[in-house]
């Protein structure tokens, strides 16, 4: 992926891959108004390494690095472009579902309807194991994260600014303003970390304009699990991508050892960075969310590692399978930097 288009996708989702320092301005800065430019450049929320997406600007070599484009990124039906040969289609989520994809598209949350439609769409996976068509298609990307259950995972100011037509700031089209450009970089941030201590779920923020704070975070509330669920539609793209139709998520509807699905309190139910088990078939793929490693591996393995992720510890899963199994697999893992346990000490039994 070029660095262009890297920076246009953290943007979009509200999560990054590249490590950051503690930020100071802004990483990526997207205006729907070029008016507001000379506003923005006056201030302290750009730097030498900030990537403004100015409509109708030439891109520019200087720092900061100026990509002009036609479109928006903020209104769903319209469709972006920043050359002749990228076009990026912005979609509403509630629609998405009718319409084809052509190629690289954004959905966003645009409305309350929207984010009970993406609601529906998660709970029908965790109950029942179904995901939606389009969310899995490799050309897709759902705008926002942070405030749908992903976490906040490093968004804020510092990785991304939206610039909307009257010069309010926020970090996204659907944001609650934080300022207006001219605003120093202290004063969007202490406006972001503000509103977000103010808010019961990650993030208060990137989603405030369009529904109402006490609608998603009640929502949040009931479904610890989002989370995880973002991180299965993920490697779901990622296998659909590599030509594999998964046919069967574990935790979702489903496991690959039928005995486990009557475990009370499964471990694995919340926690978005746990490995997650994929079954396509006979074959079974474990995804790793923190590295983003998919690999396949037999039933038997599978199945062990499954009862792990599942019970928590090797005590626990002792229950299931043998044990001189669990550990071998445990360690089999561990070997390869790969976590089964959320608390490791609890491979000891302790």
């Amino acid at each position: 992926m070029s660095a262009l288009k890297e920076r246009l996708m953290s943007w979009a989702i509200g999560r990054t891959a590249v490590s950051q320092d503690v930020a100071h301005a802004a990483r990526t800065v997207v205006l729907e108004d070029a008016a507001h430019l000379p506003d923005l450049l006056a201030s302290d929320v750009v730097d030498a390494d900030s990537m403004i997406f100015v409509p109708g600007a030439d891109a520019s070599g200087d720092t900061p690095t100026l990509i002009g484009y036609q479109g928006s990124l903020a209104e769903p039906g319209t469709e972006f472009t920043h050359d002749p040969g990228f076009y990026l289609q912005i979609q509403a989520y509630g629609i998405s579902e009718y319409m084809s994809v052509v190629g690289p598209t954004l959905v966003r949350v645009a409305d309350t309807t929207d984010f009970e439609a993406y609601l529906l769409d998660a709970d029908r996976a965790h109950d029942r194991g179904t995901f939606a068509d389009f969310l899995t298609n490799p050309a897709i990307q759902l705008a926002d994260l942070p405030a749908l259950g992903a976490g906040q995972g490093g968004d804020g100011p510092g990785l991304r600014l939206y610039v909307g037509r009257a010069g309010e700031i926020s970090t996204s089209p659907g944001g609650i303003p934080l300022g207006k450009a001219g605003d120093g970089f202290a004063r969007l941030a202490e406006a972001w970390t503000l509103r977000n201590a103010g808010s019961e779920q990650p993030c208060g923020v990137c989603l405030g304009a369009v529904v109402p704070e006490g609608t998603r975070a009640t929502a949040l509330a009931e479904r610890p699990w989002l989370g995880r669920y973002l991180a299965a539609v993920h490697a779901l793209r990622d296998l659909r991508a590599r030509g594999v139709l998964v046919t069967g998520v574990s935790g979702f509807g489903e496991r690959l050892l039928p005995a486990l699905e009557d475990h009370s309190a499964p471990c694995d139910a919340d926690d978005p960075d746990l490995l997650l088990l994929l079954r396509s078939g006979e074959d079974v793929y474990a995804h790793a969310p923190g590295p983003g490693r998919t690999f396949r591996m037999t039933r038997a393995v599978a199945e062990t590692a499954e009862a792990l992720l599942v019970c928590g510890s090797v005590d626990a899963a002792a229950r299931y399978l043998d044990r001189e199994r669990l550990d071998a697999v445990l360690r089999q893992f561990a070997d390869t930097g790969l976590v089964l346990l959320a608390n490791p000490l609890a491979g000891a039994g302790r």
